[in-house]
């Protein structure tokens, strides 16, 4: 059919262990257990946005909004970089505690970083749309059953994180890291 949009699918990167992949040599304890658990294959890091009215919607599950790192990989080509991003969630895991409040912090943290909307939809948690600035500009109470209408633009431009985790990763940080580790301990032992 013309205009009809093409199929997109997301893979998750960010796997949690031994709900959705079961850690190397740990085999042995779920067949103790003796119950089902899941064992996927993990998404590559940097899948491209589906675009959609024209923007370009980059989706992430669950916490991986908490890996900048991860999300600043699809930066690398700027003309392809999303220009909204999108985290569904489900955190009835967490019940009635502050995960439900950290997770949205999260959330506003990457939209900062990058300078790019989010757009969260949970099924008890905090169903939210945050600006390119980190603001909440919608929201639904949690543990609600509702429908939140907002409008969202997308954003272009490139941050200066979302260039350095693009081309870099957080290696280069890790190693500085390291580097003044080992220098205080050198200190320590002047003393």
């Amino acid at each position: 059919m013309p205009g009809e949009m093409p199929e997109y699918r997301y893979h998750k990167h960010h796997l949690v262990p031994f709900g959705e992949f079961i850690p190397p040599m740990f085999q042995w304890f779920v067949r103790m257990m003796n119950i089902p658990l899941g064992d996927f294959s993990r998404g590559s890091v940097g899948q491209a946005p589906f675009v959609w009215r024209g923007e370009r919607w980059a989706p992430n599950i669950c916490y991986e909004d908490l890996f900048g790192e991860e999300l600043g990989a699809r930066f690398a080509d700027v003309s392809k970089a999303p220009t909204v991003f999108v985290n569904v969630s489900n955190i009835g895991w967490f019940g009635d505690s502050i995960a439900v409040d950290q997770h949205l912090q999260i959330s506003r943290m990457r939209a900062l970083e990058f300078e790019r909307p989010m757009l969260r939809a949970t099924n008890t948690g905090a169903t939210a749309v945050i600006d390119h600035r980190g603001a909440v500009q919608a929201a639904l109470q949690p543990y609600t059953r509702d429908v939140l209408l907002a409008q969202v633009n997308g954003r272009d431009g490139v941050t200066p994180f979302a260039r350095w985790v693009s081309h870099w990763g957080l290696w280069p940080l890790w190693l500085f890291c390291v580097v003044v580790v080992a220098w205080c301990a050198k200190q320590r032992k002047k003393i």
